[in-house]
């Protein structure tokens, strides 16, 4: 049996083209490339896994590449290339700022930058969560990071943008990545599916793409936890089970139940679901956010905006069609209201329960 290697250093994107859900960033690194029109100091901002070093990475290997291809792609077979993919490349130098951020850590930088590359045009420093340096650290780079030497490229990433002196940022070009976007993300867990000879329901890949909250690193994380629990069919079932999440079904059967008026069944389900270890305050959340995607589905224009599965949209329009618009305003401010004032609640369970109860008796006049 080989050794085992995660999805997120096994899958990692070795091109610009395979790099998911950040297409302005990667077309615009490639027609620099193209328009020999390089910066000597860029910033990668946005929330962490989003692919920030990754494509620092690409583009350092594309730039030293011998000969890239016509969509500035690193071709993978020069020794350059070759080089970079077996981790030997002396071209290309990583600083983790958190554990090295002090000014002589710095300096010692400055001093390597002076020697030029020996193999290829450039050597890059890629220097992750810059933010971390200290203001010492960030004074003794502004003079190298301004005027650097011709074969020197810097390349800074963050998740903490705002931390970073405006010294720094008005000398490095600035590219802001996005978040994933569930579709995204769930499209690239399919492909990594089936590459691995693994099946899946449509709604399980959902699941995991919304528990990684736009962080695709953290997304083939969850996805190799669940691989583990589900083995080689990962059922929706299954899944929220092991990563701890509440069906949806609950959310639909309260709100059929609020529909109704039938306060003992909503109350029921309440007890059920504290029953099997779930949250209060994570639950109310939830209904909060069930009332909001039954809100965008009372529109043909807002329905993109619910970022579920096929088969879970279609309950999602059903149950919008029965329900106005005021009764979900409603419902939505009223469970809001329940989560902002549940640490203050002396009885957190009476608290969500008078919410149940109010959801169930919302004037008539907020029905059609």
């Amino acid at each position: 049996m080989g050794e085992f290697i995660v999805s997120a250093r096994k899958y990692r994107p070795a091109s610009f083209d395979t790099v998911v859900g950040q297409g302005s960033i990667t077309s615009t690194l490639k027609n620099a490339i193209l328009r020999k029109q390089l910066a000597h100091a860029y910033l990668f901002c946005g929330p962490r896994g989003v692919g920030k070093t990754t494509c620092a990475r690409i583009f350092a290997k594309t730039i030293n590449c011998f000969s890239p291809t016509a969509d500035m792609e690193p071709c993978g077979e020069c020794e350059s290339c070759k080089a970079f993919n077996e981790g030997r490349s002396y071209n290309i130098h990583e600083l983790d700022a958190a554990s090295n951020n002090s000014v002589e850590d710095i300096r010692t930088l400055t001093d390597q930058v002076r020697i030029p590359p020996q193999i290829g045009k450039y050597k890059v420093y890629i220097i992750d969560e810059v933010h971390m340096l200290s203001s010492g650290a960030f004074n003794a780079f502004l003079k190298t990071l301004e005027e650097p030497p011709a074969h020197a490229i810097f390349i800074l990433a963050t998740t903490e943008k705002h931390k970073i002196l405006p010294t720094i940022l008005s000398r490095c070009q600035i590219y802001d990545f996005n978040r994933m976007g569930i579709e995204d993300t769930v499209k690239h867990l399919g492909k990594i599916a089936q590459k691995e000879g693994i099946t899946f329901e449509e709604e399980a890949l959902n699941i995991i793409a919304h528990k990684a909250d736009g962080a695709m690193r953290d997304a083939l994380s969850i996805f190799d936890q669940v691989v583990a629990y589900c083995g080689t069919h990962l059922e929706y079932a299954k899944v929220i089970e092991n990563l701890n999440v509440l069906d949806y079904d609950y959310y639909f059967q309260l709100t059929d139940a609020f529909l109704i008026k039938d306060h003992v069944k909503a109350l029921m389900l309440f007890d059920e679901i504290l029953a099997k270890g779930f949250d209060a305050q994570h639950f109310v959340i939830g209904l909060c956010i069930h009332f909001r995607d039954l809100l965008v589905c009372k529109d043909p224009q807002s329905t993109k905006l619910l970022e579920v599965g096929a088969s879970i949209a279609s309950r999602y329009k059903d149950q919008a069609s029965r329900c106005s618009v005021g009764y979900l305003y409603e419902a939505m401010a009223t469970a809001n209201r329940c989560d902002v004032g549940y640490r203050a609640s002396s009885n957190p369970r009476l608290h969500v329960e008078l919410t149940l109860l109010h959801l169930c008796y919302i004037g008539e006049e907020k029905k059609n």
